[in-house]
Formats: C-alpha cells, sequence, structure tokens
C-alpha cells in the first residue's frame, strides 16, 4: 500500500481531472482541487472535496493553497486542448498551458512539492512517421496546442536536471472516450468537439446530424482510424505513475490501447447501444488527419504494470451513452 497523499488535481472540474479526483479517492488519496471553471463545472467536484476557483496564473494564491491543504504532489490537467482552437488563437494556449505551468511549478518549488504528473498529448508527435507511435519517436508538433505541452516537457526536463528531488511523469494522451463505468460523472464540453459525444448528442435529438469528414483514407473502411482510451483507465495509469515516482524520476508514457478504432466503428457502435436513429453525413477530410494515429503502449505496461481494462468500442460508448442518458444537459441538467 502506497503512503496516501494529499494531491492537487488542477483542472478538478473537467472532464479528465473530475474522473482523476474519484480513481484518487478510490485508491486512499486525498484530492484537492483546483479550477478556474472556464470549461470545468463545479458539480462534477465532490461537495467533500476541497475546491479552490483559481486560475494557474495566481502564483501567490496557489503557493497559499499548497501550504493550507498540506500538499505532497500534483496532478496537473488544467489546460486549453483543442487543436483548431489553437490554430486561431495561440496566444491563449501559450499563456494557460506553457506559461500557466511555469507558474504552478514556481508555486510549488517554493512549498518544496517534488511530485508532479503533467498531462501531455501526442498532438507532441505531430504526424509521425511510423504508427503505432513509441515514445522516442520525432516530436514535431503542428499546432499550438501540441507546441504548448511540448515546451512544458522541456521545461519539466531543465526543471528536474537542476533540483535532483524532483520527479515528474508525463502521460502522453492519445483519444480520451467514455464516462465512468459508474455513472457517477462523465464528460460535458461546451462546445463539444469530441466524436462520442457528439454521436449521442445526436441520438438525443439535441443534433441534427453527425458529418463523417472523409472517407476516402486508405483505411479498411476508409475513415480515420485512432486510439480510443477509456477515461477510467486513463486516470488509473496517472494514478499508478504518481505513486511510482520517485527522486529523480523522469518518466514519459504513451496512454492509449495500443490498437486502432475507425471513426465508423465508432458510428456503428453507437446505433448499436443508442438503439436510435442517427442521420450520418459525409464531408470532405479535415487539414491534417493523418489516416492512422495510435499508440504503442508497452513501456507503461512494462514499467507500471498498467494494462486497460476497457477496450470494446461497444463497451466504451455505452459507458458514455449511461451518463448522456441520464443528464441530456450535461451538469446543467
Amino acid at each position: 500500500m502506497n503512503t496516501p497523499m494529499n494531491t492537487l488535481v488542477t483542472g478538478g472540474a473537467g472532464y479528465i481531472g473530475s474522473h482523476a479526483v474519484a480513481a484518487l479517492r478510490d485508491a486512499g488519496h486525498t484530492p484537492v482541487v483546483l479550477d478556474n471553471l472556464f470549461q470545468g463545472h463545479r458539480e462534477a467536484v465532490p461537495n467533500d472535496v476541497v475546491f479552490a476557483e483559481l486560475d494557474l496564473r495566481q502564483t501567490d494564491e496557489i503557493e497559499a493553497l499548497l501550504r493550507k491543504q498540506h500538499i505532497d504532489s500534483v496532478m496537473h490537467f488544467a489546460a486549453l486542448a483543442t487543436v483548431a482552437d489553437s490554430m486561431v488563437d495561440p496566444l491563449s494556449f501559450y499563456s494557460n498551458n506553457t506559461a500557466g505551468t511555469l507558474s504552478l511549478l514556481q508555486a510549488m518549488d517554493r512549498v518544496g512539492i517534488r511530485r508532479l504528473v503533467f498531462s501531455s498529448t501526442c498532438a507532441t508527435y505531430g504526424q509521425p512517421d511510423e504508427v503505432p507511435i513509441t515514445e522516442d519517436a520525432p516530436q514535431r508538433p503542428i499546432s499550438p496546442y501540441g507546441k504548448s505541452k511540448l515546451f512544458v516537457e522541456g521545461i519539466l526536463l531543465d526543471y528536474a536536471a537542476a533540483n535532483d528531488a524532483f520527479a515528474f511523469a508525463a502521460p502522453r494522451y492519445f483519444n480520451v472516450a467514455g464516462c465512468r463505468l459508474d455513472g457517477s460523472i462523465g464528460e460535458d464540453h461546451d462546445p463539444e468537439s469530441h466524436i462520442i459525444p457528439l454521436l449521442l448528442q445526436t441520438a438525443l435529438g439535441q443534433r441534427p446530424h453527425f458529418t463523417i469528414f472523409g472517407e476516402d483514407y486508405d483505411t479498411p473502411d476508409g475513415t480515420c482510424v485512432r486510439d480510443y482510451i477509456h477515461v477510467d483507465d486513463l486516470v488509473g495509469a496517472h494514478v499508478a505513475a504518481l505513486e511510482a515516482l520517485r527522486d529523480g524520476d523522469r518518466r514519459f508514457y504513451n496512454l492509449g490501447i495500443g490498437q486502432g478504432m475507425s471513426v465508423k466503428q465508432i458510428v456503428d457502435a453507437a446505433l448499436k447501444v443508442t438503439g436510435r436513429d442517427i442521420e450520418i453525413r459525409t464531408g470532405p477530410r479535415r487539414p491534417g488527419d493523418p489516416p492512422y494515429l495510435f499508440a504503442n503502449p508497452e513501456k507503461i505496461q512494462r514499467e507500471l504494470g498498467w494494462k486497460p481494462k476497457t477496450t470494446d468500442v461497444e463497451e466504451i460508448v455505452a459507458s458514455a451513452w449511461r451518463w448522456f442518458a441520464a443528464n441530456p444537459d450535461g451538469y446543467g441538467s
């Protein structure tokens, strides 16, 4: 049994962060949530969890929170994460994702906190030369979002080089999907850009149709293939990484299931799970969408003994459908 930790969860009122709060509690740790509620939902945080409405760039206030709550470690999810938005408004992404993380690290440094799990992304790889993608693949991000995360990885390496006791893990996400298996928390974005919520909202009559962008890719069914990891598995990997950290550790992990699912496979699963008509339309390819993008997760499986539990496409969609059917207006329900 690992020693229980008081863990600050930045972005803990968001989709992944709220699931991490639940996973930390399940593992015997005490989460404390920091969120500016720009995209998060106060309703996603249990009433008995300490919550602070702060922005990442409020360094002094974060320092005070770390001291008051006797924080031992940090899980850092708070970020702007939409690639398309980053192309239009790059400064916001560098300000929030890169400068915000720097502010967080400064507060941690003042207090002497030496354990961090940083939410990174496969977008740091850009368009890979080979799939499945390993951790040593070239990192050539093609969006400000990917660059903002890669800059943070560099900052972490430099800070670790100057501080022997500092330890971090930076899981690089592929496509996160589904909702907590017990149905207690879910996914609620505005605007929404993820494929499964878009399909389920169409099934609920909240959208007129769902569009497949490109059916002429060099894949078995002509649609893009991506690696979808269930959110419970993803945050379970974060807890495992946090508990494994020892002084000086610098861990990078690709977080996926190691196999791809096509857009049409996701659509077919949504049709079957919901039992509802979903109008499907076809649109042109989106610029920059590679045919295949999926992880080689062998490193995290080898080093931490982590393996995904929910890998069937229908099970992933069904976990999301439980949430969306019960909460058609999200946390506004």
